[in-house]
């Protein structure tokens, strides 16, 4: 957990740890941000309107990180799952989602996704509250003690017998 006083804090932090060459972006805050870190070091930004990237996302190339602000609200609950979806077999590396707790999306809807609920922010300027959800193609899925051939069904058999 990242444990930043303000959700532009938290999604530099994001960037700063990816390092990204390619960044996508969607929703201002997500533009900003991108741009802001296209001014000092060597990045291919591309900004996405969320009505055009739910409709037909179009990557040209993987992208290291994936920044959803403000999008998610816009978009019915199909949508922002396909969009998601899309991002992630796109093949994007990391993408952070920041999400208003008012916009019907939840913690399970995104841990079902393969994100991890990063932190809660309350906003500085009126009653509604935020949380910022990470996605990790690298660590996304945490290593089972099961799922090896040791476990498997009848591993004495391997080898045996072909039907």
């Amino acid at each position: 957990m990242f444990f930043m006083s303000s959700p532009s804090q938290a999604l530099a932090t994001v960037i700063d740890s990816c390092q990204p060459k390619a960044m996508v972006a969607l929703g201002e805050l997500g533009k900003q941000l991108a741009q802001r870190w296209a001014e000092h070091q060597p990045c291919d930004v591309s900004v996405l309107t969320p009505e055009a990237a739910a409709k037909a996302l179009s990557l040209s190339k993987i992208q290291d990180l994936a920044l959803v602000t403000d999008a998610l609200e816009q978009l019915d609950f199909q949508q922002g799952q396909t969009l998601i979806g899309l991002l992630r077999n796109y093949g994007t590396r990391q993408i952070a989602v920041l999400v208003s707790d008012d916009s019907g999306w939840t913690d399970r809807d995104f841990i079902g996704l393969g994100f991890k609920r990063q932190e809660k922010f309350a906003s500085e300027t009126d009653s509604q509250a935020f949380t910022l959800y990470t996605y990790n193609i690298n660590n996304y899925n945490h290593k089972r003690t099961w799922n090896n051939p040791q476990h498997w069904a009848n591993p004495h058999m391997w080898n045996k017998a072909w039907w």
